[in-house]
């Protein structure tokens, strides 16, 4: 393994994101396929390197010592959501055939916001993936 490839900095700090999901194998292809994320480690937990960041996938489960009030779980309502991956694309227009393509379901074609133009994926657990171009500067 490439240890540029692995989030372990020697100075200051690397941002992931951590999902939960219910079939690592399953979310692991759906990442790599769709987004050409970079496997590094296969399972427990999955890590990929997708473009200039970190995807940590791992099942549920229960309190452990350092979180003994809470229990991760896949979106019990995926149109209920607090937090999403938010890809930003130079070509939305581009990316919405590709990874369309590629097996993503998007919600709705690419909607132009005015300074963005966007649209949602699912992953296989009902994550909510936004897609946007910046249109102008905020």
């Amino acid at each position: 393994m490439n240890p540029d490839d692995f989030p372990a900095p020697v100075d200051g700090f690397a941002v992931t994101h951590f999902l939960v999901v219910a079939d690592q194998d399953r979310s692991r292809e759906f990442y790599r396929k769709v987004f050409d994320a970079k496997v590094v480690l296969e399972r427990d937990p999955v890590l990929l390197k997708m473009a200039n960041s970190w995807l940590i996938l791992n099942v549920g489960g229960g309190p452990t010592d350092d979180k003994p009030t809470v229990t991760l779980t896949t979106p019990p309502d995926p149109n209920r959501t607090s937090a999403f991956l938010n890809l930003r694309v130079a070509d939305i227009n581009k990316a919405y055939k590709e990874w369309s393509a590629r097996g993503a379901k998007f919600l709705t074609e690419p909607k132009d916001h005015g300074r963005e133009i966007r649209a949602y994926i699912r992953d296989p657990d009902g994550h909510l993936i936004e897609v946007g171009q910046t249109t102008r500067p905020m």
